[in-house]
């Protein structure tokens, strides 16, 4: 892959970008396939930013139909209903992407995302999941994990003013510019499902309230058989009975999941668009780093509050496993 060369139509086009990060990285990405499942707000910020820097293809999951939610927060639905009418999210979205960059082919696999076998992840560079269930997440993950090739996967969620991304880049090598010169430095990262198994009670001290709170919704969401996002005040109740039982599992106070914060991620269910942007920008920066292999990639968890304005990153891994 990396021995080909941009052509003149790539270079006059990405001649700006070229001159930040150099011809190297920017032909990786002319030649990396990104997976992009879940076409919610922040997933078409990203979308957008990715397809302008020039990757090789786009392919969206998303069969869903257009809803007056969907169309307050991602900006790639037309407001014309005739333009949307009788497709699916992932079909609209991809018209509107094929007008950012031409260059860049958008194509749409129907089907649930659990459903495809490991070959059809093979196809790709870099998997985005978005707007799916814990089962779902832990599947495609592990399927990620098992092919011969390493696969970059990404989570990301955003609810009210609070956005979550995850990221396995596997064992993962990257060049780091040092004073004296480029040093070589590798990370690995643990699976998703390793990750939150990690006891609450070994974490840091200091660890953001938000990693325990979208946990807490997110075996909520498992346990209730909702779909991703569909809950409700009248949920309250019982997310707080569950709150209880983990932190009694885990063995650590209730006081750091406040009420507050779970009535936030509850009432605040649609995405907020400044928050969209902001986690979407961070989540296209994050995906070129591990596709050109340049620059400090994130490792494992960043969080984002618009409440304090504050972004976090959070490494959970197994001390156990030596990450």
């Amino acid at each position: 892959m990396d021995g080909e060369e941009l052509t003149e139509q790539e270079t006059a086009l990405y001649d700006r970008q070229i001159r930040v990060w150099g011809p190297d990285a920017q032909r990786r990405l002319s030649k990396s396939h990104i997976l992009v499942s879940g076409l919610s707000g922040t997933v078409a910020e990203f979308c957008k930013n990715i397809v302008l820097a020039g990757v090789g293809s786009l392919t969206l999951i998303d069969d869903r139909p257009v809803t007056q939610e969907a169309i307050a927060v991602n900006f790639l639905i037309p407001p014309d209903e005739n333009a949307f009418l009788g497709k699916s999210l992932a079909e609209v979205c991809r018209d509107s992407l094929k007008d950012f960059n031409p260059m860049v082919p958008v194509s749409v696999e129907k089907g649930d995302l659990s459903s495809f076998s490991g070959d059809f992840y093979d196809k790709f560079n870099v998997v985005v999941v978005s707007c799916s269930s814990l089962a779902a997440k832990k599947l495609v993950n592990e399927k990620c994990r098992k092919l011969s090739k390493r696969v970059a996967f990404y989570i990301v969620d955003c609810r009210d003013s609070c956005g979550e991304i995850f990221v396995d880049l596997q064992n993962y090598t990257y060049s780091k510019k040092k004073l004296e010169g480029t040093t070589e430095c590798q990370l690995q990262y643990p699976s998703f499902e390793e990750a939150i198994a990690v006891p609450w009670n070994s974490l840091p001290r200091r660890m953001t309230k938000l990693y325990f709170a979208m946990r807490v919704i997110e075996k909520f969401e498992e346990a209730e058989v909702h779909n991703p996002g569909q809950i409700s005040m009248e949920d309250l109740p019982k997310v707080l009975k569950l709150r209880k039982e983990v932190c009694d599992a885990q063995s650590i106070n209730e006081s750091l999941i406040p009420d507050s914060l779970l009535e936030r991620l509850i009432e605040g269910r649609r995405e907020f668009p400044p928050v969209c942007a902001i986690v979407g920008g961070i989540l296209g920066q994050e995906v070129i780093k591990a596709i050109s292999g340049k620059g400090d990639p994130l490792k494992n968890f960043f969080f984002f509050d618009a409440m304090d304005g504050k972004g976090i990153i959070e490494d959970v891994s197994n001390p156990n496993k030596g990450s």
